[in-house]
């Protein structure tokens, strides 16, 4: 056979094969990893199993088999790629498919600080899109963003105290690198001039009012957005 043809029908069978496995992959049931103080993936179930990596917060992965030590420690065998698996305790990760996981991963929510209790509201509602909870979590993170406005206020107008440019002031706290976090979160905040201060721009509060009119939620997000609406003019 022609050398070349050789290559393209090797080059096409791999193709097919990595594509059998992604399929695999995805069929299986997934978790998402919330925990990452947990999140130690080991070459066998046990604490002391040898580490094939540290997953990060948010990293999906496709759930194989689970297996319970002697000390009552729960590990799920999952692949992480098509190439790369291994064992995860059960409390690092959440799964959609898993009843009272959307209530494991609030809890988790609540007892977090600072921007671990944004990013893991954002996995949450990323991945529970039909759970009795989402008010809850939507004016968790809602609310937790209005707070860190006032230090990111702070923090940007101390860094941006000398600046010089002909760029006009309020784009300088628009560009701000400390909101570049919280933009990987698709979490916005919106810049008051007269004050130079940033406000939460409310996306949360807007789905509580649209999506859940009725829940206690939705009024708290009322209140907030026609503050926020007299800061806007």
């Amino acid at each position: 056979m022609n050398p070349h043809k050789l290559l393209v029908q090797i080059c096409l069978s791999l193709i097919v094969v990595f594509s059998s496995a992604e399929i695999c992959v995805s069929k299986q049931p997934f978790a998402i990893v919330t925990d990452e103080r947990l999140s130690a993936l080991r070459k066998t179930p046990e604490l002391s199993g040898q580490l094939v990596r540290r997953l990060s917060r948010g990293r999906k992965v496709a759930i194989r088999s689970t297996k319970t030590t002697p000390q009552g420690v729960v590990f799920l065998l999952v692949n992480v790629t098509t190439r790369t698996h291994g064992w995860i305790q059960r409390e690092a990760v959440v799964s959609p498919s898993r009843p009272g996981d959307d209530q494991r991963l609030l809890d988790l929510i609540n007892t977090s600080d600072g921007f671990d209790r944004i990013a893991r509201a954002r996995i949450f509602l990323d991945h529970f899109p039909h759970s009795s909870l989402r008010p809850q979590v939507l004016l968790l993170l809602s609310t937790t963003a209005e707070e860190h406005a006032a230090k990111l206020s702070r923090d940007a107008a101390k860094r941006l105290n000398n600046t010089t440019s002909n760029a006009p002031e309020f784009t300088y706290f628009m560009n701000y690198t400390g909101l570049d976090r919280y933009n990987r979160q698709r979490v916005k905040f919106v810049f008051d001039k007269a004050t130079k201060r940033f406000h939460y721009d409310g996306a949360a509060w807007r789905e509580l009012v649209r999506r859940y009119p009725k829940s206690p939620e939705a009024a708290t997000a009322r209140s907030h957005l026609t503050q926020l609406a007299l800061i806007s003019r």
